[in-house]
């Protein structure tokens, strides 16, 4: 191979890689889009105004079989009919055609408008069952259903809100169920529902239902939230509705001023004096030291007294001793 072909096959490998790179990057992207089930960002609370006082609110009639419980209010406008109460029970007052409720359908709209209208969303369709969703927005582009459970997830936050935008019906099988987590809150639960909505019997739904039309809560079911319709009915069959309390997370307080200095403590005990240490091993004997250089001779020392001369022998004078030696 000549390096004119070498240099061609390397360029061509680079090439190919960089082109399946660029295939691998929007795929991955698709596949990461296709795993979310969290809308784009948290919303805002609906606003509910006078509207939020109620259990029920209907546009046309409300009726009512079996002994439900209402924690809220009750109302009808413009249509004036409400009728099973009793055996139903109301808590709440009753407003049939009332200013009080020709102003909560006014603030119906308000709210019904102000949840329809929030952007972005996450898209979904068919059936929530076993679906985790987090608070968000969520849009449904035909009708929404629900055969089992669903689960909102605050993670932590309680002032997380879910909206559901729902285009046309809102139908829930027997015994489902809205189930919430990690500190998720009803009142921040809000269903917008483009035509009717109907729970099926024994289901435990959460959150406001806002129907442009007509809501059916069948036999045995409850709602923690509210059935609100606008232009139609709500029939009820031996159902409990209450609004649980709302707990709002305030921004944290400021830190507090630094408390005083505590008193001095007492003045511990002195430590008892530890016992004399055993007495050392006498060390080596030294080396002998270096002979110290000469001294000095001293001074001549006084001279002493003479010591008395003998007196001297008398001198012969001619006299001549023969010794004679005899054997």
């Amino acid at each position: 191979m000549q390096n004119g072909d070498i240099g061609t096959s390397q360029r061509s490998k680079g090439l190919s890689w960089l082109t399946s790179g660029l295939l691998v990057v929007p795929v991955a992207v698709a596949v990461l889009v296709g795993m979310r089930t969290d809308a784009s960002a948290a919303p805002a609370p609906v606003g509910l105004g006078t509207v939020a006082a109620f259990s029920v609110l209907a546009g046309t009639t409300v009726t009512n079989t079996g002994p439900t419980v209402l924690s809220g209010d009750l109302g009808v406008s413009p249509g004036s009919a409400i009728t099973g109460f009793p055996p139903g029970l109301a808590a709440g007052a009753q407003h049939s055609a009332d200013a009080v409720a020709l102003q909560a359908q006014s603030d119906l709209i308000t709210a019904y408008d102000d949840a329809a209208g929030r952007t972005p969303v996450t898209t979904v369709a068919g059936d929530l069952v076993g679906r985790t969703l987090v608070a968000g927005v969520y849009k449904s582009t035909s009708s929404l259903g629900l055969t089992g459970t669903v689960t909102l997830d605050a993670q932590g936050d309680p002032n997380a809100v879910f909206i559901f935008q729902v285009a046309s019906t809102l139908i829930t099988g027997s015994t489902s169920r809205v189930s919430l987590v990690n500190d998720a809150q009803a009142c921040n639960v809000y269903w917008q529902v483009g035509s009717s909505a109907t729970l099926g019997t024994n289901t435990t739904f959460i959150g406001t239902i806002m129907a442009l039309t007509s809501i059916s809560v069948t036999t045995g079911s409850t709602i923690n939230g509210r059935a609100l319709a606008r232009n139609g009915q709500v029939s009820l069959d031996t159902n409990t509705i209450f609004q649980s309390a709302c707990n709002v997370a305030g921004p944290t307080g400021p830190t507090g001023a630094t408390g005083p200095t505590g008193a001095t403590g007492p003045t511990g005990r002195s430590a008892p004096t530890p016992p004399a240490g055993a007495t050392g091993a006498t060390g080596a004997t030294g080396a002998t030291g270096a002979t110290g250089a000469t001294g000095a001779t001293g001074a001549t020392g006084p001279r002493g007294p003479g010591f008395p001369g003998l007196p001297s022998a008398p001198r012969s004078r001619g006299v001549k001793k023969n010794l004679t030696v005899t054997g």
